[in-house]
């Protein structure tokens, strides 16, 4: 929920950017009179719950917001269809009509470039953000997708690490995407996960995928590794009538 949160609150800030034609920190043109006056808080309900958001707004209250439009309560994922439809190639200038038949929203191909490369920052700032130095439980998995890249469809193996807080709360600690799934790869993403603070993992749950014990020790020697039930379990009924 506050990935979602600083989400739609970067991609408003790239709209008023775009409204008032110049970027936080830049210097004003001096042609350009209107400038940046705070945020107002605003709860939003989401398919995930409600949210409370910082709309930030302009000195001479011209600024109308694309993504969740004033006096509107409800969001309507606006930003994720956009950036759906950016992540199977369409081009700017095909989402701009897109959204122009299917829901009457004029936007321009700058705007939705802005809103992009807004959230694009923000998903790289949380790739990269802190951990907690210790993580009870973490589940190791691999998940093979197609990705569109270049303008060709291209199989894909996400790895993903889902740790479990102390508190019983889960928390995906890191999605990373390579070309196929192996263990010298999973030595890259505890490496990372190390680099990014986490010092240990009490119990860590894989498919018992060959050599990721000894990438694992590697890094965190003092990890229990641990196969998943529910692996042992589908891999046990290819032996039952």
């Amino acid at each position: 929920m506050a990935f979602k949160k600083a989400l739609i609150e970067r991609a408003l800030g790239a709209e008023l950017s775009h409204h008032l034609g110049y970027s936080p920190g830049a210097a004003k043109p001096a042609d350009k009179p209107n400038q940046r006056n705070g945020k107002s808080a605003k709860t939003v309900l989401t398919q995930d719950g409600p949210v409370r958001i910082e709309v930030p707004r302009d000195r001479d209250g011209s600024f109308e917001p694309i993504l969740i439009p004033k006096h509107e309560r409800r969001f309507t994922g606006f930003d994720d269809k956009i950036i759906a439809m950016y992540a199977r190639g369409m081009t700017m200038r095909e989402i701009q009509g897109f959204h122009a038949e299917q829901y009457g929203t004029e936007v321009s191909p700058e705007f939705i470039s802005s809103v992009t490369d807004a959230v694009m920052a923000e998903v790289t700032a949380w790739q990269a953000r802190p951990l907690e130095p210790m993580v009870p439980v973490v589940f190791f998995d691999a998940l093979r997708v197609k990705i569109r890249e270049d303008a060709v469809v291209r199989n894909k193996v996400i790895y993903l690490a889902l740790g479990i807080r102390s508190d019983g709360t889960r928390d995906i600690l890191g999605l990373w995407i390579e070309s196929t799934e192996g263990a010298k790869f999973w030595m890259k993403v505890f490496d990372d996960l190390k680099t990014r603070g986490v010092h240990d993992i009490l119990i860590a749950v894989t498919d018992g995928l060959k050599g990721i014990g000894d990438a694992l020790s590697a890094v965190f020697p003092a990890t229990t590794l641990q196969t998943c039930i529910v692996h042992l379990i589908r891999n046990s009924l290819d032996y039952a009538n």
